[in-house]
């Protein structure tokens, strides 16, 4: 006889509960304090450099764009300063990132999410957008009960400034974007005249959207569920790590207090949620360290205006370590350690990578040779017994002169170059070729190699391009084949 275990069911109020939650906005308050102003000046620094960069002048002689920094698509090359990059050196880019990301990781290892909070696009973006709003619609509650209140003219009025303020900024954003990649000055002229390319168009129209998506309507979703960035910043944090942080060891039990009540018994906090209102994500940073706490710091600054109106030490939110706050709830202190294995390794990691991009930079050739063998046939049989094979050879020069340079071979002294075939005399392999190579460019040129017929299939020996303007000499090692013994 068997029993058979009832069907699991689901209980009515489990079916009432919704897979998803709706988006709880918020409305942060407009706070002063130390913390805003360092907020201010790095959101000013930050706009500064991007909008303003695109349009620095860099003389780089006649032929090139006079741009500071631009990536030139059609040209395939790439400006920062007076370093040009070519395609095939794409690994100074990827040096770059490399630095940025264990840079990341450096800070974050010291100061937490101080890149989130300070000099992120979005947290730079999302502040201006909100300078904006609160200039058009005012503060905090002045929103709350704007956004409550049914559609009216002045309503409709403010939500149309608004947006459209906005978009002006957004625009300004895609547009600039674009400037890295055409000439500023042209570019601008081209848009406002209405002359651009269908693609300048298209881009500054995708970049003006994502700008006004993400940091006027996204915000803080975009920190919590987009970016990957929270989910795994606990591997850069450790106990020594200055963080945003509430000291609950001074501020439990919390709860209301009244002017001439003593403080006698209990904490600091008076429970009045100023960090909570000027919190960009509406997180409680009581509650400990979160996903969504992006490490602004702008509830320090709310807390402590408040502490001073009770008459209390400020600091009671600020930038602490979990080792100090446990150290404080055992009645001691515990500076913070900022020299630590995870930062030494992290700052030599750094200093290998500058060393070997430094390195890279000072040894940068301006010229460079490649050379394919024809294939088909591999070599041909010449009516005096000699044997003759054929090369496509590329000169690069990236230089901003021209340059003539001298091809040579060493290995096979008694073979003779041919420059091009027909007419072209054959000439010594040791004496040298001269090939012109205009600047900033790169020359193929078609070689045959004339040698005496040996006993060997194949002879190894180096091209060697010696610049007469500089005495710059590349070189590459080839294979000449003839028919085996």
């Amino acid at each position: 006889m068997s029993v058979h275990a009832p069907e699991p069911t689901l209980d009515d109020s489990s079916r009432d509960i919704p897979l998803f939650a709706d988006r709880r906005k918020v409305y942060p308050r407009r706070v002063k304090g130390t913390v805003r102003t360092i907020k201010w000046a790095v959101l000013i620094a930050c706009l500064a450099v991007y909008y303003i960069a695109p349009w620095i002048r860099w003389d780089r002689g006649a032929g090139h764009p006079d741009q500071a920094f631009l990536i030139d698509m059609p040209g395939r090359r790439a400006y920062f300063l007076n370093l040009e990059i070519w395609p095939q050196e794409v690994y100074y880019i990827a040096g770059l990132l490399i630095l940025g990301a264990i840079g990341l990781f450096f800070v974050t290892s010291l100061f937490g999410r101080m890149w989130c909070g300070f000099t992120c696009p979005q947290t730079v973006w999302t502040d201006l957008f909100m300078w904006a709003e609160r200039l058009i619609e005012g503060d905090r509650m002045a929103r709350v009960r704007l956004d409550q209140q049914p559609w009216t003219l002045s309503k409709f009025g403010k939500k149309l400034a608004k947006h459209g303020v906005w978009l002006v900024i957004a625009a300004a954003t895609g547009g600039a974007w674009i400037m890295y990649f055409n000439d500023a000055p042209a570019v601008t002229r081209d848009i406002l005249t209405l002359q651009a390319s269908t693609t300048v168009y298209f881009f500054a129209g995708l970049f003006t959207a994502t700008t006004y998506l993400l940091a006027g309507w996204a915000r803080e979703q975009v920190c919590t569920f987009m970016c990957p960035w929270p989910r795994f910043q606990s591997a850069m944090v450790d106990d020594q790590t200055l963080t945003v942080t509430y000291r609950g060891w001074r501020g439990e039990p919390r709860g209301k207090h009244h002017k001439g009540e003593t403080w006698k018994g209990r904490g600091d906090c008076v429970d009045c949620h100023a960090c909570v209102a000027v919190c960009p994500t509406g997180i409680d940073i009581r509650d400990g360290l979160q996903l969504e706490c992006i490490g602004c710091g702008l509830c320090v600054d709310a807390c402590n205006e408040i502490m001073e109106k009770v008459d209390r030490p400020r600091g009671l939110i600020g930038f602490d370590t979990f080792a100090n706050r446990a150290a404080h709830e055992r009645g001691t202190t515990a500076r913070p350690h900022f020299i630590r294995p995870r930062t030494v390794v992290y700052v030599l990691i750094m200093l290998a990578a500058m060393g070997g991009m430094l390195a890279m930079v000072l040894e940068r050739s301006t010229a460079s040779i490649t050379v394919l063998a024809d294939r088909s046939p591999l070599f041909v049989r010449l009516s005096d017994g000699s044997i003759r094979n054929s090369f496509v050879v590329k000169i690069q020069n990236k230089a901003g002169i021209e340059r003539t340079f001298d091809l040579r071979a060493i290995g096979l002294d008694a073979a003779r170059f041919q420059v091009t075939e027909g007419e072209a005399p054959l000439l010594s392999a040791l004496a040298g070729i001269p090939l012109v190579v205009k600047p900033d460019s790169v020359a193929t040129f078609h070689l045959y190699v004339h040698a005496p017929k040996t006993d060997q299939a194949e002879t190894n020996f180096v091209l060697i391009a010696r610049a007469r303007e500089d005495g710059e000499s590349v070189e590459y090692h080839a294979t000449f084949r003839g028919p085996a013994n």
